[in-house]
């Protein structure tokens, strides 16, 4: 018998309620794995957009030169496993970020940076490896002042128990807060597991989910290897079981106080403000520039 259209689906079976596999993308000779957004999946709590940078090697001379160009309605958070990038804004920020740092970038009414490997940097081999995530601002904070911060990985908390070692990065998990300031409730974790290990995550938040970068995992008899974006159904408990070495990101927070309109570098709950940011960034009334680095990233052609 068919249920009436207003019967509340069926919850799912298990704890994992989506998978999302990335797709590869070349951001000019540098190829970046492509998590969020996704067809099965658009956003997790705040975040809106993730990318998994590397892991790569470049020869001495090359690195990544990301010119500037503008955000709006956004957080930027960038953090890295293995080399540096260098951070500059229209803020005159200038801050090299490296391994267990975070760099968190409110964009809000509008921001305008670069990233680039150092000059020092490229006069080696050196590799790069990290994340990149955005995170949507509240539609009442969405025309914020613009804002860098910094914390170094000292200033970070750290849990360590029975083979688990996790970073809270942003937000609050495991008991534990970061010191970077947020617009909205959220959680985003480094976790490193030793084969055996267990990670239980408990249903604080109403969206959660964990990135598997290296290793295989089981979660409810199932076993899942990466890269695949693993969104947990609300409410319930999640236990994680290792079954290698295992290195995963947890990210999620409250759900986003309606949808988000995402198109190049701005985010938005109103699609006219992303055309007025086109209309002010393709007419050079921003009204910003990233001082040291007088180039720019123009318009991208299309809709």
């Amino acid at each position: 018998m068919t249920p009436p259209p207003d019967d509340p689906p069926a919850p799912p079976a298990g704890p994992v309620d989506t998978v999302v596999v990335p797709r590869t993308r070349d951001l000019g000779g540098f190829e970046v794995r492509r998590v969020l957004p996704s067809i099965q999946r658009r956003m997790v709590g705040p975040f809106v957009f993730l990318d998994q940078m590397g892991p790569v090697r470049f020869e001495g001379g090359k690195g990544i030169d990301v010119r500037p160009h503008p955000h709006i309605g956004l957080a930027t958070v960038t953090y890295l496993f293995r080399g540096s990038i260098l951070h500059r804004d229209s803020l005159e920020s200038v801050q090299p970020i490296h391994p267990g740092d975070v760099n968190w970038m409110t964009a809000g009414r509008g921001i305008v940076h670069s990233e680039r490997t150092d000059r020092e940097v490229r006069r080696q081999p050196h590799e790069l490896y990290g994340l990149q995530l955005w995170v949507a601002l509240p539609q009442d904070k969405e025309e914020t002042a613009p804002g860098f911060v910094h914390h170094g990985q000292a200033e970070l908390p750290r849990i360590e128990d029975a083979g688990l070692r996790a970073r809270v990065i942003a937000g609050s998990a495991f008991g534990k807060a970061s010191p970077v300031a947020t617009l909205s409730p959220l959680f985003f974790v480094d976790v490193a597991l030793d084969a055996g290990a267990r990670l239980e995550l408990d249903a604080d938040y109403e969206e959660r989910a964990a990135y598997l970068l290296e290793g295989d995992v089981e979660i409810d008899g199932v076993s899942y290897s990466p890269p695949q974006l693993l969104v947990f159904a609300p409410g319930h408990r999640v236990l994680v079981a290792a079954r290698t070495p295992v290195r995963l990101a947890l990210v999620g927070g409250a759900p986003m106080d309606g949808p988000r309109h995402i198109w190049w570098n701005f985010v938005s709950s109103r699609k006219e403000r992303i055309e007025q940011a086109k209309r002010d960034w393709q007419r050079d009334r921003f009204g910003v520039e990233v001082p040291g680095d007088p180039e720019f990233i123009p318009l991208p052609d299309g809709p």
